[in-house]
C-alpha cells in the first residue's frame, strides 16, 4: 500500500445513499505493470465502504448485472453467481458457499466532495487514452 496515493473516482453524490456502484480501474504495481482492478463502492448515508469486486468463493465478480450488488432487501452485498451474501460493514460472508470468508476491503475517503481510493497507484483516465 502506498500511503501517498489518493485518487478521486467519483463524486460523493454520484452514488445514492443505500446503493452500490462498481468501478473498473487499472492499478499500477511497483514495477509499473498495469492490472485490471474491479472494486465496489457502497454509500450508506454519509459513510462509504469499498471492497474488491471478487467473490472469495471462486473469484468471480459479484454483480450479475452492471451495478447490481445488493440483495433483494438492499441490506447486504450479494454474489450473483452463487447467492453468497456479505455484511456491508465488514464484508464477511454470512450465507452461501463461502460462509466465514470475507471480501477484500478497499481504503476509501471522502475528500472535497469526491470519493477517493487511498493507497493504490492507479492509471489516470486521461493518461490511458493516450495509448
Amino acid at each position: 500500500m502506498r500511503p501517498d496515493a489518493i485518487y478521486a473516482i467519483c463524486g460523493f453524490n454520484d452514488i445514492p445513499s443505500r446503493k452500490a456502484m462498481g468501478f473498473n480501474l487499472i492499478a499500477v504495481d511497483d514495477h509499473g505493470n498495469h492490472r485490471p482492478w474491479s472494486i465496489i463502492v457502497v454509500r450508506w448515508g454519509k459513510k462509504v465502504l469499498g471492497y474488491a469486486n471478487k467473490c472469495p468463493h471462486n473469484g468471480v465478480n459479484l454483480d450479475w448485472e452492471r451495478n447490481e450488488f445488493l440483495d433483494p432487501c438492499g441490506i447486504r452485498l450479494m454474489c450473483g453467481k452463487h447467492g453468497s451474501t456479505f455484511e456491508l460493514g465488514t464484508g464477511r460472508c454470512v450465507e452461501g458457499p463461502c460462509q466465514g470468508s470475507a471480501l477484500t476491503p478497499i481504503a476509501l475517503a471522502v475528500l472535497d466532495g469526491d470519493i477517493c481510493v487511498l493507497g493504490e497507484r492507479l492509471v489516470e483516465e486521461d493518461a490511458s487514452l493516450d495509448h
